[in-house]
Order: structure tokens, then sequence, then C-alpha cells
């Protein structure tokens, strides 16, 4: 067995390996779908091309960095033990395997790329369950049923994707997924940290508490996107987004984000969360606009913005915590932003621009990949290395 002194360091915490891997996995689709997009290459998935990419996306690279999220705050929820040693490396080999399963679909058939993908998830929400638990911490189950939901999703995408040969609604129903666990848990860490950041510096004002605001910006959110996965088309889905969208700016608002815009490592994380009720705002406006504005470009506000910033945000500020370094930003986390935000903003104004869409897609392309592959360059040695 393992023990502390012989167990390689990127086996210590759940962290360490799934937010290097996610950082990698979330590079690749689009580093890889460009090409495919282009008609220059081909991957061996069973999966249509745009599936492919947004599965590598969602399943890939962000299932990766929930895990090593959950892993590592599921022992300071609990008190107990981190996940680790052999059992990290089996999560770690699984996730692996589900990678090669999907992109290599068309040679092993999609019914065995299935069974692969979804072993991940499924041991994923088990040992998280069981963390839980064991430690008596029922409240945080919420998070185990999402992650759980994010794999029934998963299993959906396989069986649509398979049925009819393009996955909408299950693409919708996982972006919805992630969109609702980061209004979750970013629901809760962003006003802590920033409470406690201002807290430090003896400000007056202070983030609100939990509180009925809270409870009626998520239901009435996850009723829209409720809506969306089924309706996508209706204007009462237009309404209920927009509606949404309304419901959660008040919720930031709450928050003291400006206080904060001196210390990047934590205003990053208000900006994240401010394309939450931009993207509501957003597709709701393009639904009801009868095509005006792109709906394509209103969810990538959420797939570039929320998604993009929040995951790099939260994972750096992660690895620094667990890995002993100060809470600070240094010239790779700001430089890491704002390639993710100009790639964000490119990605979402590219169609408002016909003349300018080509560049503008490729200048996406390009902030996306080198913004995770700069974490997961800057951040090779923190997370692998022993000092």
């Amino acid at each position: 067995m393992m023990n502390a002194r012989t167990m390689p360091l990127w086996l210590t915490g759940g962290f360490r390996p799934f937010f290097f891997l996610g950082a990698v996995a979330m590079a690749a689709s689009v580093a890889i779908w460009i090409p495919v997009y282009l008609g220059q290459w081909q991957v061996p998935t069973a999966f249509a091309p745009r599936d492919w990419h947004v599965h590598t996306m969602l399943f890939g690279g962000v299932l990766a960095i929930i895990a090593g999220f959950a892993l590592t705050a599921v022992s300071n929820w609990t008190g107990r033990p981190p996940v680790a040693g052999r059992e990290l490396l089996g999560l770690v080999v699984l996730w692996l395997a589900g990678r090669v399963a999907v992109s290599a679909s068309l040679l092993i058939g999609p019914v065995t790329a299935a069974a692969v993908d979804l072993l991940f998830p499924l041991a994923l929400v088990a040992i998280f369950a069981r963390e839980v638990i064991a430690g008596g911490n029922y409240r945080n189950l919420r998070v185990v049923a999402l992650v759980a939901l994010f794999g029934v999703v998963d299993l959906c995408f396989h069986v649509e994707a398979a049925v009819t040969g393009s996955a909408d609604h299950a693409l919708r129903a996982a972006v919805a997924v992630v969109v609702t666990i980061i209004m979750l848990i970013g629901g809760r860490i962003v006003p802590a940290f920033t409470r406690n950041w201002l807290a430090a510096r003896r400000q007056a004002r202070l983030p609100a508490g939990f509180s009925s605001v809270d409870k009626i910006t998520m239901i009435a959110s996850v009723t829209a996107l409720i809506a969306w996965i089924v309706v996508p088309e209706s204007l009462v889905t237009g309404g209920l987004l927009l509606v949404a969208g309304l419901l959660n700016a008040v919720r930031m608002a709450r928050w003291c984000g400006l206080a904060t815009r001196r210390e990047p490592l934590l205003f990053v994380l208000h900006l994240a969360f401010a394309t939450i009720p931009a993207g509501f705002a957003f597709l709701g406006a393009a639904i009801v606009s009868d095509g005006v504005l792109d709906p394509v470009a209103a969810v990538h506000v959420w797939t570039t913005g929320t998604v993009g910033l929040m995951t790099l945000a939260v994972m750096m500020r992660a690895s620094r915590g667990h890995s002993g370094r100060a809470l600070e930003a240094g010239w790779l986390e700001v430089t890491v932003y704002v390639l993710a935000g100009l790639g964000a903003l490119a990605r979402v104004i590219a169609p408002l621009m016909p003349v300018w869409m080509l560049p503008l897609f490729e200048i996406a392309a390009l902030g996306w990949v080198a913004a995770y592959l700069l974490f997961a360059a800057g951040y090779f040695r923190m997370l692998f290395v022993r000092p």
C-alpha cells in the first residue's frame, strides 16, 4: 500500500491530477475541434463533430475539474482524510479510459464507448457520496446529487446521439447542469471568500448572507433552464430566462464585488459569476427577438465565459491554497484571465460581426487554448513536484 512517504505528490489530493488533466482536455476540446470544423482532420468518433467537441469539453474537461474540486473540498467539509493513493489513481485511469473510448468510439462501437465513459462519473459519485455520508455532512448531498445528475445527462448524451445522430437536448441539459452547479457552489464560495477578504481589511460593508433572495433566484433559474432544455424556442422560455437573468444580477450585486477589484484572484470570481446573469439575459433576448440575436452566441456566454473563467479561477485559487502558496495573483494568473476573457468575448461577438467572424473565431480559439495550456504549464510544478 502507498503511504505518505512513498506516495507521489500528484496522488495526495484530487485537485492535483484532475485540475491538470481537466485543463488539457479543455484545451484539446477546442484545439482539435477547429481543424475538424474546417474539414482538415477527422476524429474516429461515433459522435457528430460538434457533439464530440461539446462532450470532450463538458464531460471530459469540466467533469475532471469538478472531480478535482469535489474530492478536495469534501475533505474540508467532513474532516475526513482526502481521497488519495490507489483510489485516486483508479479514478484517473477511469477518466483517461473514458476520453480514449469516446474519441475512438467509431472503432470500438458506441455502446462500448458509452459503457467505458460512464464508469468515471459512476465511481466519482460513489466515492463522493461515501465521503459526505461518512462525515455526516448531509447538506452537501445536494452537490452529490448534481454531480450524479451530470452523469445521467452523460448517459442521455450517448443515447440521444446514437438514436438521432445529434445530442441537442442532452447538450442543453449538460450546459444547464454545469451552470446550476456553478450557481450553487459559486454562490457559496464567492461571497464567502469576499467576506473573509473584506473582514481581514476591516471593511464595514460585507457581502449579504444566504437568504430568500438566493433561494428564489435558484428556483427561478432552474425553472428557466428546464424550459430551455425542453422548449428552447418558446417565448415563455425566453421570458423565464430574462427573469432569471435579472434575479441573478440582483443576487450577485449583494456580494460587494467591486470592493475586490484590486485583488485579481478574487475579483475574477465575481467577473466569472457575472456571466451567468449575462447568459440568461442574452439567451432570453435571443429567443424573444425571433432571430435578431444569435442563441448560439448567447449559450457561449455560459460555455466560454462562465465555464472558462470560473474553472480557471477556481483551479488557480484552490491549487495555491492547498499547496500552501499565498492567495495572490501574479503575472501568470492575470495573463490567463486576460486570455480567457478575450477568447470568450471574441466568441460571443463573432456572429454579430459577419465580416470579422472567422478572425474572431480564431482569436477565441487561441485565447481559450492558450489560457488552459498556460495554466497547465505554469502550475505543473505546484501540482506534481514536491518543493
